[in-house]
């Protein structure tokens, strides 16, 4: 008992140690990210290791181009780069992962850990993991609300947009066709009319030409749509022009395409935000009766107004029913925090743009930086010719009228 009582107390003593460090923004990890050093001046702070950064920028970028981890993970040994244990191993750093047979072998799941790690931004991030007790060691995950994070403790590697982005792409899944080809587009075409995704069609037999999408929903007439088809080469040089007059459009008029779509961005704002907060006060009011009638049917069952059986019956429904309210209700106020941050978005998107007004082709970083969404229209044949429209989504500000700036430009 004397034992036991002595490790509970030196465990307690421990742990509020290690929490009030976390709370005041000290790094809890004792191993450093991969693209970091300890500071030799002060070991509560970490530096930028230049060569290894240079590998998490590489691999951030490789995603934005939209290759997964396992493509980045075969890239990586196929050009011979160090894996972080083998690269710490050379430079005396110390690392609880073992040594592995060949030191440029990528494990696809150390890809997905450093896209992941939002230490690259400059922010340190304190008490992911947790674990119950001295007796049950299990590490457990902290849920993401609950984790501590301090911004600005050390040197960004990545830029906060970049990370944001690339969470974005992580969500969506990339998957090779049999023949091994994929599209600069993967993931970011969809069906205008029905929301679904447009499936990349290829063989080994296809001409480059011959590469085309369609509406997944679409299955030889016996589907819920009908074939949004169209070929990758169209739609490659579609959306490049789309892009190009954008990025010449607000490079050359800057303020009236910001006046035009702070005043678009606005106006659905404003509409948006007064649903949202129409439906959060509902909720809340909502959230407010169950805790009445809770205490009602609690009172009833002391009483012995309420059998036990229906007590919990119904106690259960109010709880299922306040559990999902208080989800929709913190869903309800991100929204609403992004509605009011649109103008700090459009603002951006502007800085983005400049970053591309010298830009003479498309690129995959700068496609899906600059790219939400590709949102494909049914073919219209009535005029004896197929033709068929697009519609892009920009990240940040949305669909860009492009025909309806030029024309108020104009007058």
């Amino acid at each position: 008992m004397t034992n036991e009582f002595f490790a509970k107390d030196t465990s307690r003593k421990i742990r509020a140690v290690q929490k009030a460090k976390g709370e005041h923004g000290i790094p809890l990890t004792t191993n450093v990210p991969f693209g970091y050093r300890k500071d030799p001046e002060d070991r509560t702070k970490w530096v930028v290791d230049e060569a290894a950064a240079l590998v998490v920028k590489r691999i951030f970028k490789l995603c934005m181009e939209g290759r997964g981890p396992m493509q980045i993970a075969k890239l990586l040994q196929a050009e011979q780069v160090l894996n972080p244990t083998a690269y710490k191993r050379r430079e005396g750093i110390s690392t609880p992962s073992p040594e592995t047979a060949d030191p440029c072998h990528w494990n696809p799941n150390t890809v997905v850990h450093i896209l992941e790690r939002r230490e690259y931004t400059g922010c340190t991030v304190n008490f992911k993991t947790y674990t119950n007790s001295i007796w049950d060691k299990k590490q457990r995950e902290t849920p993401i609300e609950k984790q501590a994070v301090f911004y600005n403790t050390h040197p960004a590697i990545i830029e906060q947009e970049v990370f944001d982005k690339v969470q974005e792409i992580r969500k969506q899944r990339h998957r090779r066709t049999k023949t091994g080809k994929s599209s600069l587009f993967s993931g970011m075409v969809y069906c205008a009319d029905c929301g679904a995704k447009m499936r990349y069609c290829t063989t080994n037999y296809f001409e480059k030409r011959q590469d085309h999408f369609v509406c997944a929903s679409y299955r030889s007439n016996t589907g819920t749509c009908s074939a949004h088809f169209i070929r990758a080469v169209v739609l490659e040089e579609l959306v490049w022009m789309h892009m190009k007059t954008v990025i010449s459009y607000v490079t050359r008029h800057e303020a009236h395409f910001r006046t035009v779509m702070e005043h678009r961005l606005r106006l659905s704002s404003e509409e948006a935000v007064r649903g949202y907060k129409k439906r959060l006060a509902q909720a809340e009011r909502r959230l407010g009766e169950l805790d009445r009638l809770f205490i009602r049917i609690y009172e009833d069952n002391v009483a012995g107004k309420l059998s036990d059986e229906r007590f919990a019956l119904m106690s259960k429904t109010y709880e299922d029913e306040q559990a999902q309210l208080k989800v929709e209700i913190q869903t309800l106020q991100q929204e609403i925090e992004v509605q009011e941050r649109q103008i700090e978005n459009l603002e951006q998107f502007i800085q983005r743009i400049h970053k591309y007004e010298d830009l003479q082709e498309m690129t995959p970083y700068a496609l899906r930086e600059l790219v939400k969404g590709i949102y494909i229209e049914a073919p219209d044949k009535s005029s004896g010719k197929r033709r068929q429209g697009i519609r892009i989504s920009y990240d940040l500000v949305g669909f860009i009228p492009v025909d309806e700036l030029m024309k108020q430009e104009t007058a």
